[in-house]
C-alpha cells in the first residue's frame, strides 16, 4: 500500500470518527425521547430503546399545546429569513455598486453596531416597544432580527459578493435599458444564490433557536416560541426528560430540512454563477 492509499484511508478514517462523535448527540436525543423515564438514567446506558415508547410524542402535545408554539415559531423564523435576505441583498447591492454620499462611513458605522451586544440594547428596546405597544407581540422578534445584527450580517456578506462581480455586467444591463433596480433583480439577484442559501441558513437557525427575546418580550402562554415551550418541562420538581427529549426531535426536523434545502440551493447557486 503506497503513501497515497494510506493517506486517503486515515483521511477516511478520520472523517468516520469525527461524524461518529458529532452524530452520537443526536443518536442520543432520538433514542431518550422513544424511552420511558425510568430508563433514561439507567446504568449501563441502554443505547437501543426497549420498548419503544412511541406515546412520548403524543404525551408532548397533551401536555402543552406544542402545534401552536410549533406554528409560531416556524412562521417567526420564515418571515424573518425572507425579511432579512430580502433587505441584506439590496443593501449590499447599494454599498457595493451604487454610487453616494458617505458610503463607507455608513457601512463603517453598520459594521461597527455589530459590536454591541444584544444584553446591552434589549433594555432601551424593550421601554421603546413597551411605549409603543409591542411588548407581548411577535413584532420585537421579527423587526429587531430583520434589521438588526442578523441583517447586519447578511448585507455585508452580499456587499463582499457583489463586488467580486464585473462592473461589465452592469454596464451591459443598463446598454439593455435598465435602471438600477431591473439590473438588481434581473442580473444581481439571480447571481447571489449561494449568498442566499447561506443567509437562508443562518437568519433561520438563529430565529428558531432564540431564547433570550422571547423570554423578555414574551408573556402570555399561546405566544411562546419552541424555545420557551421547552423550557416548560424544567421545573422544581425535575426535568421531564423523555417529553424533552421528544420536543428536541420534533424541533429540530426544520432545521434539517432548511439545511437541506439551501445545501442544494447553494450548489445551484455557484453552477448557475459560472465564476469565482
Amino acid at each position: 500500500m503506497n503513501s497515497k492509499t494510506w493517506s486517503g484511508t486515515l483521511t477516511y478514517l478520520l472523517l468516520a470518527v469525527t461524524s461518529a462523535i458529532v452524530f452520537l448527540p443526536f443518536y442520543w436525543m432520538l433514542t431518550n425521547s422513544l424511552k420511558d423515564r425510568s430508563q433514561i438514567f439507567m446504568f449501563p446506558p441502554q443505547w437501543y430503546p426497549h420498548p419503544l415508547v412511541w406515546s412520548n410524542f403524543a404525551d408532548l402535545f397533551k401536555r402543552i399545546p406544542f402545534h401552536q408554539y410549533y406554528f409560531n415559531s416556524i412562521y417567526i423564523a420564515v418571515i424573518v429569513t425572507i425579511g432579512t435576505c430580502f433587505f441584506a441583498s439590496i443593501s449590499g447591492y447599494a454599498f457595493a455598486k451604487l454610487h453616494f454620499r458617505f458610503k463607507d462611513l455608513i457601512f463603517l458605522m453598520l459594521l461597527s453596531s455589530m459590536m454591541i451586544p444584544t444584553e446591552a440594547t434589549v433594555i432601551p428596546l424593550f421601554i421603546w416597544l413597551s411605549k409603543l405597544g409591542m411588548v407581548n407581540t411577535h413584532f420585537p422578534l421579527i423587526v429587531p432580527q430583520i434589521f438588526g445584527s442578523g441583517g447586519i450580517f447578511g448585507i455585508f456578506l452580499f456587499r463582499q459578493f457583489y463586488i467580486t462581480l464585473p462592473d461589465e455586467l452592469m454596464e451591459a444591463a443598463k446598454m439593455d435599458g435598465c435602471n438600477p433596480w431591473q439590473t438588481f433583480v434581473k442580473v444581481m439577484m439571480p447571481l447571489g444564490g449561494p449568498m442566499f442559501a447561506t443567509l437562508s441558513i443562518y437568519s433561520f437557525l438563529n430565529s428558531w433557536n432564540d431564547f433570550f427575546e422571547p423570554l423578555i418580550f414574551i408573556n402570555s402562554d399561546h405566544l411562546y416560541t419552541i424555545p420557551l415551550a421547552m423550557s416548560m418541562f424544567t421545573d422544581q420538581s425535575g426535568t421531564e426528560w423523555h417529553l424533552l427529549m421528544a420536543a428536541a426531535v420534533l424541533a429540530a426536523l426544520p432545521l434539517l430540512l432548511v439545511f437541506v434545502a439551501a445545501q442544494k440551493r447553494f450548489i445551484e447557486g455557484i453552477a448557475m454563477t459560472g465564476m469565482k
